[in-house]
């Protein structure tokens, strides 16, 4: 009898799942993460009314449980409880690939410590469903030289920050960072006030994969111009990039 070499022979009976979703347009998803969450016992979501609209989309029946940055510590023992059950656990963010900027890191690195004896004897495997990135999506489109970048997920919102675009303004390498639309004019006019005789260019890139997609790229002062011009652009989550 031959064995297809997509065989597993010895498979994990626990699996953590974590699964790249859509970042915007809802067809940005493989075929691979569909799967995986149609076999999965139970579906980790940030908030299941999104989740269960990706769901829906795609024919999917699935339980889900919300995880989400304020879940009680309880919720991450009954995840592992499940995991020592042999559960088959997917984990999605709303939106991208979980663990980037994301709760989802908590839950895996808690995992990691709370099973390490599974993990240790094969009984419970995590593992990578690639999917989309805002990070990388916005740095194939920016055209910017990002061979060597630091990313800095979201700014925090105030302790640190004024500190933070210090030196963001004055970095040598390529900075990547997130912004919601309630923050992205007063990240971009800071910016434009530490950087007035700066040879740096910023690239905005909003509305990543669906109709509206932009990318603003310039001077300092001409990407906050452009949005003092555009308000009505000022919506969506934002990805900014620093560079030379």
């Amino acid at each position: 009898m031959s064995v297809s070499p997509y065989s597993v022979l010895h498979a994990p009976s626990s699996t953590l799942s974590v699964v790249g979703t859509p970042i915007g347009n809802m067809d940005d998803i493989t075929l691979r993460a569909l799967r995986t969450l149609a076999e999965a016992d139970l579906v980790l979501c940030e908030d299941t009314r999104v989740t269960a609209r990706l769901l829906a989309r795609h024919g999917i029946s699935r339980t889900t449980m919300s995880y989400h940055a304020h879940s009680r510590l309880s919720r991450l023992d009954d995840i592992v409880r499940l995991l020592r059950e042999g559960k088959r656990l997917a984990l999605v963010s709303d939106a991208g690939t979980p663990g980037i900027s994301d709760p989802g890191t908590e839950l895996v690195a808690y995992v990691r410590r709370e099973c390490a004896d599974m993990l240790a004897d094969g009984s419970l495997r995590i593992e990578a469903i690639p999917g989309p990135s805002a990070l990388a999506a916005a740095l194939s489109v920016a055209g910017v030289p990002t061979a060597s970048f630091t990313f800095l997920g979201f700014l925090p919102h105030k302790k640190g920050r004024e500190t933070l675009m210090n030196e963001i303004a004055a970095s040598e390498r390529a900075i990547v960072f997130y912004e919601s639309p309630h923050r992205i004019m007063k990240a971009l006019t800071s910016l434009a006030e530490r950087m007035t005789d700066s040879t740096k260019r910023i690239t905005v890139v909003r509305e990543l994969t669906k109709i509206y997609e932009e990318v603003v790229t310039g001077a300092p002062a001409e990407v906050l111009a452009h949005f003092e011009e555009h308000p009505d652009t000022i919506r969506g989550e934002f990805v900014v990039i620093v560079s030379d």
